[in-house]
């Protein structure tokens, strides 16, 4: 008998078949695999000078080696190509370009961008670009970061400078990842870079980073009208424990206050009543900015990695029964098709990819040197079938990246916690493919996930 999954009542092999043109890839992000934070001309970022202040990170980590990408990126391509991606999501180092985050272009961090897509593009995989994962030029943080408008204008600039360079073989530019986690964990909460702990500012951020978002979106465009522009949001599925009204109610209420910040602004050009209750009103809001926000985007990206669970009382903090994740995260699948299923009634979506997806458990390494995570195998599996059925059921999700490729720093959790499908060992930088990373491959040779 086939294994269970997860919503579904299984008892004989079944096989999702995907589209022919499906979009199968992994993602990274520059700070966490790239290393030589302070070679050939780069800049300091904010994550730099966040991870080297005492008491920020677990262990006291920093991504100043990180996975060495830097210097081993024509390894990580052979490993791609044995992966048989058809797609690879990198970010770009805004300090890397720029070291004063304006100004005077750095061009040996540009050549290595160009190189690595010339790499890429020769091994028949396509480059899907992020403009900014994270790492804000520090320079520009010492000059108000977020907050201050001229700021968005340089990240436009800098947004036209890596098009002109890359755009002839780049089709899809994604301009910023999880801009909701830069605006509360690293404006409001503080676990994040730069560290503040500001609701106001907060709130603020996340308004400006959308209009940043905006403004970079027309620099692209600006300079060739045919490339695809899209943003990447992180969402959790807010779901009702039980059929109780209050328990729905808070359900509902959730997804509107919380879930809502970004997707309304972008997609519905305003704000949504309760996420303006919820945060003590609107931000500054200038003339022309929600136009600039709410733009049309060729693409969405969706972060998904879990959900929030409300019964009558409120948010439930542990589900009974739930497995979780080394992160601390519930498994539950079936969520993501309930909230591409939501996305697509709420609002006219354009396509979607999820561009992030996957699992940090405690992996062993075996004494022959493999690596057997059955859980993260499962995870994956899970998921990938949950979108198919979405896609069944009428959403238009185009492809699918695997979070991580690499084992690599994550944030405030240091080399603690491991999403990758392949393992560094940070001491030698030898990678190993997890059991995980082989079945993903299998997956992307048949476009098909049977069970």
């Amino acid at each position: 008998m086939a294994p269970n999954v997860q919503g579904l009542d299984i008892g004989t092999m079944t096989k999702y078949t995907f589209p022919h043109n499906f979009l199968w890839g992994a993602a990274t992000a520059s700070y966490q695999i790239e290393g030589a934070w302070n070679e050939d001309g780069k800049g300091e970022s904010v994550w730099d000078r966040f991870s080297h202040t005492p008491g920020k990170i677990a262990n006291a980590d920093t991504g100043d080696v990180a996975c060495d990408h830097y210097h081993r990126w024509r390894e990580d391509i052979a490993l791609m190509r044995q992966l048989g991606l058809k797609a690879y999501r990198f970010s770009v180092s805004w300090p890397r370009i720029l070291p004063a985050g304006v100004g005077r272009v750095n061009e040996a961090g540009l050549d290595f961008y160009d190189r690595l897509v010339d790499a890429l593009c020769a091994a028949n995989i396509e480059p899907f670009i992020t403009l900014h994962h994270w790492d804000f030029p520090q320079i520009l943080y010492e000059q108000g970061g977020w907050t201050n408008r001229d700021n968005l204008h340089h990240f436009a600039d800098y947004a036209a400078i890596v098009t002109k360079r890359l755009g002839d073989r780049i089709s899809r530019w994604a301009t910023i990842n999880e801009p909701g986690v830069i605006a509360w964990d690293g404006y409001i909460g503080g676990e994040h870079a730069p560290g503040e702990q500001d609701p106001l500012k907060g709130r603020q951020v996340a308004h400006n980073l959308m209009v940043a978002h905006g403004l970079a979106a027309q620099a692209i465009r600006g300079v060739d009208s045919n490339l695809q522009v899209g943003i990447v949001l992180n969402q959790w599925m807010a779901d009702a424990a039980d059929d109780q009204p209050q328990s729905i109610k808070n359900a509902g209420q959730a997804w509107d206050s919380s879930e809502t910040t970004f997707l309304h602004p972008i997609l519905k050009g305003y704000y949504h009543p309760a996420q303006v209750e919820w945060t003590g009103g609107l931000p500054e809001i200038q003339p022309g900015d929600m136009a600039l926000i709410s733009q049309k985007m060729d693409f969405l990206g969706i972060n998904f990695y879990s959900r929030n669970l409300y019964n009558a009382k409120g948010h439930v903090d542990e589900v009974p029964g739930a497995e979780y994740t080394a992160i601390g995260w519930e498994v539950c699948a079936p969520a993501l098709r309930r909230l591409l299923n939501k996305l697509n009634r709420d609002y006219s979506l354009p396509p979607v990819y999820i561009t992030e997806n996957g699992a940090a458990f405690q992996d062993v390494v075996a004494a022959d040197g493999s690596i057997h995570d059955s859980r993260r195998l499962d995870y994956l599996r899970q998921h990938f079938i949950q979108t198919r059925l979405a896609m069944q059921d009428g959403v238009d999700v185009r492809g699918y990246f695997v979070w991580s490729l690499l084992d690599n720093f994550e944030w405030a959790e240091g080399y603690n916690k491991r999403f990758g499908i392949i393992r560094v060992d940070f001491d030698t930088q030898q990678r190993i493919f997890k059991d995980s990373g082989a079945w993903v491959a299998g997956v992307i040779r048949d476009n098909a996930v049977t069970i």
